[in-house]
């Protein structure tokens, strides 16, 4: 797996950050051992990345980030900046979620599951197997230490590193 990050230029934009994610896709690919560097769009704006190195692209309005891990289905990353409030996470989580997951009785909290489930989205949603569905519909669970994104009989492990300013989750298929 590669993992590279860009800075998003001034004034943050959407095309500065789209331009940042290319940035961190080419390197990721780069790194991976792609020849080709490039991640044009989907017809549907999602990122094309080069056969056998399936990839994800995810930013914030100053931090772009991509993963790329070769031999993989699917990949998906998030990066997520802002706390969610009680009530999103009510909304998003559900209630055996926030029981046995969100601090203070679980390690993450609301931001780092709402990525989770963001970065498990991605790399479930892109092959297309599993209909349409929306994020917040999968279920997140750590039966043996191991978090696990759920949806329809598929299932991701989710990896959670948070910082003071971010919450980054990947997620990839096998």
């Amino acid at each position: 797996m590669s993992l590279r990050t860009s800075w998003v230029a001034p004034p943050h934009g959407p095309a500065e950050q789209f331009t940042a994610g290319r940035r961190a896709a080419a390197r990721a690919l780069a790194a991976a051992g792609s020849a080709p560097k490039t991640v044009p769009r989907a017809p549907n704006g999602r990122p094309l990345f080069p056969q056998g190195f399936p990839g994800s692209i995810s930013h914030t309005g100053k931090l772009a980030i991509a993963v790329v891990a070769p031999g993989a289905q699917a990949v998906g990353v998030d990066i997520e900046p802002t706390p969610l409030t009680s009530r999103m996470a009510a909304f998003i989580l559900r209630e055996h979620e926030r029981r046995r997951l969100l601090a203070p009785t679980g390690p993450y909290t609301a931001r780092d599951l709402f990525a989770a489930k963001e970065a498990a989205f991605k790399a479930m949603n892109c092959l297309g197997t599993l209909g349409q569905f929306l994020f917040w519909q999968i279920r997140l669970s750590q039966p043996d230490g191991t978090l696990n994104a759920t949806y329809g009989g598929e299932s991701v492990p989710v990896w959670i590193q948070p910082t003071a300013e971010h919450s980054l989750a990947v997620a990839i298929r096998h």
